[in-house]
C-alpha cells in the first residue's frame, strides 16, 4: 500500500543506517518523503573504535539526533522486534511503549552480531558487539591490571582480533595477551604488510598461536582442538560475524549467515520494498562477495538511498558496483599498517607503515561523522566514499 506521504524507515543507526537516513533525507526532499531512523540507543556506535573502548580508552562520542540535525530525518529510539514485509510494517519497542511504523520502503541496516555457536562463548566470553560489551571487557581488564596481571586471550586472528590484541597489549603492559586463530594474522595481506604486522605484535608482547581452534570456552580457560586446555583470565571473542535473526524471522530470504540476499540494486530478492545494507546484506559483485567493512558499507548505503529516491521518481534502478582500495589496520595508538588492494580486496604491491600509516588510519576512521555533516548540504559521489572505513570484519572461524 502506497501512503499519501512516502515513508522510508531505516532500521539501525550504525555507519550504514545513519548514512542511508542522511542521504535519503536529501535525495527525497522534493518528493516530500518522510524518513525515520530507528535505533535502540541515541548514541552512535563507531564500530571501528570498539577495540579502543575495550582497551579502556574513551574516544569522542556522537549522538544520532545530532548527526541527523538539519536533514529532516526523524529519530525514533527503540528496537525493531518484528517486520511484516507483506503489510509493510515494523513493530518497534521503545521506552514509551510499542508502536507500529508503516513504510513504503524499508532500509534494513541492523548490522551483524558475533557468532557464538562454540559452547561457552555466550556465558564466558566478551564481544565487541556494542559500546556496552566493549566497556564491560574494559572493566575486566582494569580489574586484572589492579590485581597485578593475568592472561587475556583474543579468539580470532582476523583484522578485528589483531587490532584488539595490539590495543590491549599497548594499554595494559602488565597483562599477557595471546592471539588465537587458525590463520596467520594478516593472512589476506601482502608479504611485506604481513611481516610488519607480525613484527609489531611481537614488539608489543602479543603471543600469537596459529592453527589454534577454540572448541569450548570455560569460566577460566579455553579448550583447543586436540584437547589442550589453556587457562585464561579474560577472553575476547572476535571470531566471525552473522546476521541478526530479525530478517529470517520476517520471512526475508537470507543466506547461511543470516544476511538478506539482495539483487544487483540491493533490494531483497524476496521482498523488493526492503533494501539491505552493510553487514546485514549479502552483496555479490562480478569478482565475488563483499565482506563487511565501513569501506564498502557507506557506498552500499548511498546506493540503496539513491535507488529508493529513483524509484520514488519513477526511474529505473541502477546496479551497484564496488571495488576495494585498502585494508587499514591500527596496531595500538602509535603504529599501523595499510595494505593497498585490488578491487577484489586481494593485496596490491604497496603498503604503508609506521607514523604515516597511523595518520592515514585515523583519517579514514574519523571520516564517517564528517561525511554525514557534508552530506546534509551536498551530494557526495558514492565512489568517493570507498576511501572511508577500515579493517575487514570477514568471519574467521575460531579461534
Amino acid at each position: 500500500m502506497t501512503r499519501a506521504i512516502p515513508t522510508i524507515v531505516v532500521l539501525g543507526g550504525g555507519y550504514t543506517g545513519v548514512m542511508s537516513a542522511v542521504r535519503l533525507a536529501r535525495r527525497t526532499r522534493r518528493a516530500g518523503a518522510r524518513v525515520i531512523l530507528v535505533n535502540p540507543a541515541d548514541r552512535f556506535t563507531e564500530r571501528l573504535r570498539l577495540h579502543q573502548i575495550a582497551a579502556g580508552q574513551e574516544p569522542p562520542a556522537y549522538r544520532i539526533p545530532a548527526l541527523l540535525k538539519g536533514t529532516g530525518a526523524e529519530f525514533v529510539r527503540g528496537r525493531a522486534v518484528h517486520i511484516d514485509p507483506e503489510r509493510r510494517e515494523a513493530r518497534v519497542e521503545s521506552p514509551d511503549g510499542e508502536r507500529l511504523l508503516g513504510y513504503d520502503y524499508l532500509v534494513y541496516a541492523v548490522g551483524g552480531v558475533t557468532g557464538t555457536t562454540v559452547p561457552g562463548v555466550e556465558a564466558h566470553a566478551h564481544t565487541l558487539d556494542s559500546t556496552e560489551t566493549a566497556k564491560g571487557f574494559a572493566e575486566r581488564l582494569a580489574e586484572l591490571t589492579r590485581r597485578g596481571g593475568g592472561t587475556v586471550a583474543v579468539a580470532g586472528s582476523g583484522l578485528t582480533g589483531v587490532e584488539a590484541a595490539a590495543e590491549i597489549a599497548e594499554s595494559h603492559p602488565k597483562l599477557r595477551v595471546v592471539l588465537l586463530g587458525r590463520d596467520e594474522p594478516g593472512s589476506m595481506m601482502g608479504h611485506k604488510a604481513r611481516r610488519y604486522l607480525r613484527h609489531t605484535l611481537d614488539r608489543l608482547g602479543v603471543r600469537v598461536r596459529t592453527g589454534a581452534e577454540v572448541t569450548k570456552v570455560l569460566p577460566d580457560a579455553v579448550e583447543l582442538a586436540g584437547g589442550e586446555v589453556m587457562p585464561v583470565d579474560a577472553l575476547l571473542w572476535t571470531a566471525g560475524v552473522v546476521g541478526a535473526p530479525l530478517a529470517r524471522e520476517a520471512g526475508l530470504e537470507v543466506d547461511g549467515k543470516g544476511r538478506v540476499v539482495v539483487d544487483a540494486t540491493l533490494a531483497s530478492v524476496s521482498h523488493p520494498s526492503v533494501y539491505a545494507v552493510g553487514d546485514a546484506a549479502a552483496v555479490r559483485q562480478s569478482w565475488g562477495e563483499i565482506h563487511g567493512t565501513c569501506q564498502s558499507g557507506l557506498p552500499i548505503a548511498v546506493h540503496a538511498a539513491d535507488t529508493i529516491a529513483r524509484r520514488l521518481r519513477g526511474k529505473k534502478p541502477r546496479p551497484f558496483r564496488f571495488g576495494y582500495i585498502h585494508q587499514p589496520v591500527s596496531l595500538g595508538r602509535r603504529d599501523a599498517v595499510i595494505q593497498f588492494t585490488r578491487p577484489d580486496d586481494s593485496p596490491g604491491r604497496w603498503c604503508l607503515t609506521g607514523r604515516a600509516a597511523v595518520i592515514y588510519k585515523e583519517t579514514v576512521t574519523s571520516s564517517p561523522p564528517k561525511i554525514y555533516r557534508l552530506s546534509r548540504w551536498m551530494t557526495i559521489p558514492a565512489r568517493a566514499l570507498s576511501r572511508t572505513g577500515g579493517r575487514s570484519n570477514r568471519p574467521v572461524t575460531a579461534g
